[in-house]
């Protein structure tokens, strides 16, 4: 159980996979482009 959590957190800590939309609405609520 607490390794699971702890590779999800690494996951999301090192990288974001979002799809078109979600690229959009993050780069409009941060704006910044890093995430494309």
């Amino acid at each position: 159980m607490e390794v699971n959590q702890i590779m999800m957190n690494k996951t999301y800590k090192f990288r974001i996979y979002p799809n078109q939309a979600q690229a959009i609405l993050i780069n409009k609520t941060i704006g910044c482009s890093r995430f494309v």
